[in-house]
Order: structure tokens, then C-alpha cells, then sequence
């Protein structure tokens, strides 16, 4: 059985926890149940490394999960805008951010990624019509975002991405 979870706090993410986010993005990377884990160096890959990399523009926002007694970081959540040739793997078009989600493997299933994902959309709601997403068609977080709302708009075997309307958006699919 799993140890109670530590009560932990929310705080936004700051240029100073870009280090904790480039392991976030590599947390984020799943890997079925008995699969190898992708090498480290992958984060390096440019489609791979445009989540992260010079964090801080204008349009970045993010939050930490920092379990309180210890001040440990142990999940993060962000939305980024990337555009024209730097577009990620969940793009739908110019306007709409990509979310990213991880979670230290010792704190999936508690909880941590659900109030992650609860504050960030509370937070980016009145900037942006819709935020979007790319996930594994295996990963069980998948049923997850669709509990929050969000919706398969492009799949394939492999993945799914998906995407959460706010104020009654539509969805035009010839923009992918």
C-alpha cells in the first residue's frame, strides 16, 4: 500500500524551477508497464526540448506541487504556445496552448496531478479559448482528461490529442 500522501502546495512555476521541469518533461514521457524507459538524452531531441527550453516567454504559465513538510517538488503542469515551426506534438492551432503534466512516480495516483491539472485550468481560462494536449492512447491518464473535459480531436493507434474548450468554443479541425 502506498504511504499516505504529505499534504503539499500549489505555487506557480518561476524561471528558477526550469531545472525541476526539465524533469517533468521527462516524467511526462509514458512508458507502458514492463517497457524500458526512454534514455535521458531524448529530452535533448528538438521536438522534445521546445516544452521547456528558455522557459519564461510571455505565454508560459505553469504550476509546482511542492510537498509541504519536506519543500520536495514532486509534479508540475504547464501550457505553453508553440506556434509556426515550433509546433508540439498536441498542436491544433495558433491560438491554443499545449499542456504538460507530470507527476514523481512515488506521487502518481494521490491526487497531486488531478489539483495540478484543476489549478491550471482555473488559471488560463480567461487568457485562452482552449488548451490542448497529446497523450499515449495506453496512458491511463487519458480517461483522466476526459473526466476533466477534454476531448479526442486527431487520434491514431499510438495517441490521442485532445483538447478542453472553454466558453463554448468550437473545434475546427481543418486548422491541424
Amino acid at each position: 500500500m502506498d504511504a499516505p500522501l504529505q499534504p503539499f502546495i500549489l505555487r506557480p512555476v518561476m524561471p528558477a524551477d526550469e531545472p525541476f521541469l526539465w524533469e517533468m518533461l521527462y516524467q511526462a514521457l509514458y512508458v507502458a508497464e514492463g517497457d524500458l524507459p526512454f534514455p535521458r538524452d531524448i529530452i535533448g531531441h528538438p521536438d522534445i526540448r521546445r516544452y521547456v527550453e528558455g522557459w519564461g516567454q510571455p505565454d508560459d504559465s505553469g504550476f509546482i506541487a511542492v510537498e509541504e513538510t519536506t519543500g520536495q517538488p514532486v509534479g508540475a503542469v504547464w501550457v505553453r504556445l508553440m506556434t509556426g515551426a515550433y509546433r508540439g506534438y498536441g498542436y491544433v492551432d495558433e491560438i491554443t496552448p499545449e499542456l504538460t503534466i507530470a507527476v514523481l512516480p512515488d506521487y502518481r495516483g494521490r491526487g497531486v496531478g488531478k489539483r495540478l491539472l484543476e489549478e491550471l485550468l482555473a488559471a488560463v481560462r480567461p487568457a485562452y479559448p482552449a488548451i490542448c494536449l497529446s497523450v499515449s492512447a495506453a496512458n491511463p491518464a487519458l480517461r483522466l482528461y476526459q473526466r476533466l473535459g477534454f476531448e479526442i480531436v486527431k487520434s491514431s493507434a499510438d495517441s490521442a490529442t485532445m483538447r478542453m474548450a472553454f466558453a463554448g468554443e468550437s473545434y475546427d479541425e481543418t486548422k491541424i
